[in-house]
């Protein structure tokens, strides 16, 4: 499937739902944590093949808003494996060349997670390959209220007016800033929707999902499969097919 695919059509920006951890594990009889230690695979498989393909962007949706309510021990051994995993995979993401970096809430993490989190992206700020980014604590409803809030912020103490607001503005207020749109969100297990992950950055992304794959059992190939599904499709942004025949998508 990788030869198939063509290296000067990549997508810029691809975001991932990493979903099915707990059910895999119960497919095994074991607990859900079993399910999100043997996902640190697929984690690797996903970044060392954009990092390979040259794709400029990954972002990884791995600790949302809403999973705060779920049960305690859960949370506490995510919270763990989290440092642990970034501990254990700084050296691979300097091998790689790979930029480390993260987007949410930062601040609602443990402070073990944070500093674990802050050391890893300092020590590869410098690296100019794949930006590998983390959401954590993040949600896009979350990420466009705290867009708005800025922009209000402005507005009150007189340095912006409310007609000045435009599309650009918005983005330079979210989490993302500086990074492009996502061009293809893959997701694992099979749910047809987008959970509350880049509502905003999501507006024009092809989506790819794997229905009979959860995220343990990712591997490369199936980031393949989704490029070469990508690549194949006609992506209008509101044309039409004749518009796009002459004069292409600005």
């Amino acid at each position: 499937m990788k030869e198939l695919i063509d290296p000067s059509n990549l997508p810029r920006h691809i975001a991932v739902i990493m979903d099915g951890n707990g059910r895999w594990a119960q497919k095994q009889g074991a607990a859900r944590i079993f399910g999100h230690r043997s996902a640190i695979k697929a984690v690797r498989e996903v970044t060392e093949g954009c990092a390979e393909l040259g794709v400029g962007y990954l972002t990884l949706y791995a600790f949302s808003t809403e999973n705060w309510a779920r049960p305690r021990i859960e949370v506490q051994a995510l919270m763990e494996l989290l440092v642990y995993t970034i501990r254990d995979e700084l050296p691979t993401l300097q091998k790689n060349n790979i930029r480390l970096d993260s987007i949410g809430d930062l601040n609602s993490l443990p402070e073990g997670c944070r500093h674990e989190l802050h050391e890893a992206m300092e020590k590869t700020r410098t690296n100019t390959g794949l930006n590998l980014v983390l959401a954590l604590g993040y949600s896009g409803k979350w990420d466009i209220v705290q867009a708005v809030q800025q922009l209000a912020q402005e507005v009150k103490s007189g340095t912006l007016q409310p007609e000045d607001i435009t599309e650009g503005l918005v983005n330079e207020r979210l989490s993302t800033q500086g990074r492009p749109d996502v061009d293809l969100m893959l997701r694992t297990g099979g749910d047809h929707r987008i959970s509350n992950f880049l509502l905003w950055q999501l507006a024009y992304a092809e989506l790819y999902i794997y229905d009979e794959v959860f995220w343990p059992d990712f591997r490369k190939p199936h980031l393949y499969e989704a490029i070469v599904s990508y690549q194949r499709r006609e992506r209008r942004f509101g044309k039409t097919s004749e518009q796009i025949k002459v004069g292409g998508v600005k």
